[in-house]
């Protein structure tokens, strides 16, 4: 019979067992070794039927079993070691609290001392956050929809989340102050299986917070904790907050599944990525604006310090901008100088490198969301609507892009590897109309990942330094024996696979001979958009056979991924994969896994040989999985596409040539670049594999395997990553909040104000140059100089709030200036009786070849993050230019 009501009843462990409660309620042990070991002790049967989810074994354990081990000393000192292990990890100074120690010792910055921090009044008032000499921040708070830190809590559907975990671990092992904040989905993601045609099918199962490694936050006097906000029609929407401890970082997740709610509001946070535009709409709300309110309530209750700075990972969290704009205005600070004073200490991520990637809604949807009697009261809508409406060239005026909201709302903004910063500053550039996209302010941080999750153990053990010294022979042993257990774990999961699929166990006994460890294998598993290219290994199925039934070097692949359940599309792209896998004459050599999973990719990544990645380059803003693998030795196989383009090296794996020029359609590309896939893995992957020495070891190959573990290896990692956020972007992001205080932001958003009034009437009105020494006919020596005389117009402003420059550097042939140097020029006189002033300066012409120079006038203020932050600048008309001869040849 089914039960009308389900609940959970936690274990009572005996005294002497109570620290493997701690050790079970922190996250650390998804990426410590020895707790996961501690923890198997406990009850290894136990242990695998809970997928290693410590909260489910204690839930399981009989109290014989806890009895036995409560008497236990052996167990006991090793309880003892894990839990004193924990409290060092969590107290201990690490590198983040070195590095305050280190810049408190040097003193204050040059400029004077930092400025004091206003406390920020919120829903819950927060305390004042200390002000910080080092210049780094006191906290930071990072918003993601998703996070992937260990499959026993499974909120999350891919890279981003998985990333967004990866982040909050590295930032718990360097001690980074930072707090993550998303929403608690009851269902999760899907879970995937297939039918016996080979569909795609999705299910959702119940999610019971009190299950998971989750504890509620709670006022002082025990009620748990409610977010509120307000829906259209005054109806209310509550959230409770659940806390998950990720080693030193706390996660906050919303859940709307509170009884307080109407049914409608207590699906807010049914499944992630679900529903149409207004059930998106109200997730995002919930998670911005529900976000900011759930940390400050956090930070009253705790006495953690308020966050100085704002972390946006994708659009999906913008709104956390607006409710920290309504907190301010609340104090009674304007809205243009709150916009600013929010600005300064955000930084927003982009992971999209096309527009259909973005989340938009309708402006009419949007609006009938806020103003007053819904949320954020003493907002204008028309205010919120203009910061995410796309209101330039190109853009479509009626649609709210979350992404736009979250560069206009953002000081800083990064992409996530050098490709893709570039890709963004090309998709967003109408926000800063007339500056090439290379100066368009999106700089990039190329993703990492974290170490202790993804490698396997006995890779751990031996560390990055020993790989340098281990024989070839013991290299080789170490991944064969990743290989075989890989085998072994295809092998289950394969069998139960097909037994959903209806298969009776008499049909299964092919299984046993599926995959070989012998056999070179490559792994690809994603998720399945169509820019991935999951099929594009069967582009020419005759030839893929040849190789993967080869009598002296074959191949086998291992693929897994999951279709959107809204992607027909997608999902008619796994069916074809497992079709052809389903083939008896291959599927010994290829097989399709469902399911996609942390749990399967910690054992996939390790035991594959080569990694393979083939996505529409530059479609792919990072793909973090070949950095993954390649942590274990695997090589990547791959197009020059997100890391691999900036780190690629043959030492590392192969490149697959791109067919990207414009003449090319669709079927022509994917042809041309199978191919080139196809030719790499016959005529150099394969035989690099099998090319044996007498010793029976392919030394050419292990010597890639050494060189990715041992160079490759320090540069993905994680804690680089988070090392450049906290010096690149947080530290400055923090520098900047603290300048901007009220009376700041104040002065700086009048003077935006005054700035954008006055620039219609700026502009270069006239260009002389006088080459030093003389060359006739126009051709210039290397190292001469060349003069420059400008008068440029400034209408309402002063030369103090400008910055004349000149833009020189080599030309190509469509007057293009590469490389460009920047030379400011100086003011000398003005204004005239016409109202122009007077710049000069020489320009150093230190470089051979077709040379080229312009000039133009850009804003200058002491608060501004750069010169292109307010999106005006000013260049010479044609009729100017042409005057000026701006190009030597």
């Amino acid at each position: 019979m089914k039960a009308i009501r389900r609940f959970s009843v936690r274990p009572v462990l005996p005294e002497p067992l109570r620290p493997l409660n701690r050790l079970a309620r922190n996250l650390r042990w998804s990426w410590h070794p020895e707790t996961r070991e501690l923890f198997e002790s406990v009850d290894p049967e136990g242990w695998r039927e809970s997928d290693g989810d410590p909260v489910r074994l204690l839930g399981a354990v009989s109290v014989s079993r806890l009895a036995d081990l409560a008497e236990d000393r052996p167990f006991l000192r090793r309880l003892t070691a894990a839990a004193d292990d924990l409290h060092d990890y969590l107290t201990g100074p690490r590198w983040y609290q070195g590095r305050v120690a280190a810049e408190d010792r040097a003193g204050p910055r040059p400029g004077g001392p930092v400025p004091s921090v206003p406390s920020v009044p919120s829903v819950s008032s927060a305390p004042s956050v200390p002000s910080a000499p080092s210049g780094l921040p006191a906290a930071i708070a990072y918003f993601s929809p998703e996070f992937g830190i260990t499959a026993a809590l499974p909120q999350y559907s891919g890279g981003l989340g998985i990333l967004a975990g990866d982040h909050l671990k590295a930032a718990s092992d360097l001690g980074v102050p930072l707090m993550g904040v998303g929403l608690l989905y009851r269902h999760g993601y899907f879970r995937q299986s297939l039918s016996r045609e080979g569909w795609q099918q999705e299910h959702y199962p119940v999610l019971d917070p009190d299950e998971l490694p989750l504890t509620q936050l709670c006022e002082t006097d025990g009620r748990p904790v409610r977010i509120p906000l307000t829906l259209p029609g005054g109806r209310p929407l509550h959230a409770r907050v659940w806390q998950a401890q990720v080693g030193r970082v706390p996660l906050l997740l919303l859940d709307s599944d509170v009884e307080e709610n109407g049914h409608g509001e207590r699906e807010i946070t049914d499944r992630l990525y679900g529903g149409g535009s207004e059930h998106r709409l109200l997730q995002e709300m919930l998670l911005g604006i529900g976000g900011v309110r759930a940390v400050r309530a956090y930070c009253r209750l705790t006495g953690h310090p308020g966050p100085e700075v704002f972390h946006t990972n994708e659009g999906h969290a913008g709104f956390q901008g607006l409710e920290r704009i309504r907190e301010l205005i609340a104090a009674g600070t304007g809205f243009d100088a709150a916009h600013e004073a929010v600005r300064a200490g955000t930084v927003f991520t982009t992971h999209t490198p096309v527009p259909a990637g973005i989340d938009r809604f309708d402006r009419e949807l949007v609006a009938r969301h806020f103003g007053d009697g819904v949320e954020l009261p003493g907002i204008e809508v028309e205010r919120i609507l203009a910061l995410g409406m796309e209101t330039y060239p190109g853009g479509e005026p009626n649609l709210f892009n979350m992404a736009v909201m979250g560069l206009r709302l953002a000081q800083r903004a990064n992409g996530v590897s050098t490709l893709h910063g570039r890709v963004s500053r090309e998709m967003f550039a109408g926000l800063w109309p007339g500056f090439d996209p290379e100066e368009v302010p999106i700089t990039s941080v190329t993703n990492g990942v974290h170490a202790p999750t993804w490698t396997a153990p006995e890779v751990t053990r031996l560390g990055a330094r020993r790989f340098g010294h281990l024989a070839d022979g013991e290299l080789w042993e170490l991944r064969r024996t990743l290989r075989k257990r890989l085998v072994a774990e295809v092998r289950r999961r394969l069998y139960d696979s097909w037994r959903q699929r209806g298969a009776g166990t008499a049909e299964l006994g092919w299984i046993d001979g599926v995959l070989d460890p012998d056999v070179l294998t490559i792994g690809f598993a994603r998720r399945v958009p169509s820019y991935k290219r999951l099929t594009l290994m069967l582009r020419d199925q005759d030839r893929l056979m040849e190789l993967l039934l080869h009598p002296e070097r074959p191949i086998q692949i291992v693929v897994a991924g999951k279709a959107h359940p809204a992607d027909d599309g997608g999902k008619r792209l796994v069916q074809e994969l497992v079709r052809f896998a389903d083939d008896p004459r291959v599927r010994h050599r290829l097989v399709f896994l469902p399911d996609y999973g942390m749990g399967m990719a910690q054992n996939l990544y390790p035991g594959c040989d080569v990694w393979l990645n083939n996505p529409l380059r530059p479609l792919e803003a990072c793909g973090t999985s070949g950095m993954k693998a390649a942590l274990n030795g695997c090589l990547n196989l791959s197009v020059l596409d997100g890391w691999w383009d900036e780190w690629y090296d043959p030492d590392f794996g192969w490149a697959i040539p791109t067919a990207d020029g414009d003449a090319i359609d669709e079927t022509r590309r994917d042809d041309i670049e199978a191919a080139a896939l196809y030719d790499l893995l016959e005529q150099r992957v394969a035989p690099r594999f099998y090319d044996r020495g007498p010793d029976g070891i392919p030394g050419r190959w292990v010597a890639m395997v050494r060189r990715t573990l041992t160079t490759l290896g320090p540069k993905v990692l994680a804690g680089r990553m988070v090392r450049e956020y906290v010096e690149r972007l947080y530290a400055p992001a923090a520098r900047s909040h603290r300048a901007l205080d009220p009376a700041a932001a104040a002065e700086l958003a009048t003077w935006k104000a005054h700035l954008r009034a006055a620039w219609p009437d700026v502009a270069v009105d006239h260009v002389e140059a006088q080459l030093t020494p003389p060359a006739p006919g126009g051709a210039a020596e290397l190292g001469s100089t060349l003069s420059l005389r400008v008068r440029v117009r400034l209408g309402a402003l002063d030369p103090a709030d400008v910055e004349v420059q000149a833009v020189a550097g080599r030309v190509d042939d469509t007057d293009r200036i590469t490389g460009a140097t920047h030379v400011p020029l100086k003011p000398t006189t003005g204004p005239d009786p016409e109202g122009r002033h007077l710049y000069e300066g020489p320009l150093a012409l230190n470089r051979t070849g077709p040379f080229g120079y312009t000039v133009r006038i850009l804003p200058t203020h002491r608060l501004l993050a750069g010169p292109a932050e307010p999106g005006l600048i000013a260049l010479p008309s044609e009729t100017t230019a042409e005057a000026a001869g701006v190009l030597m040849r």
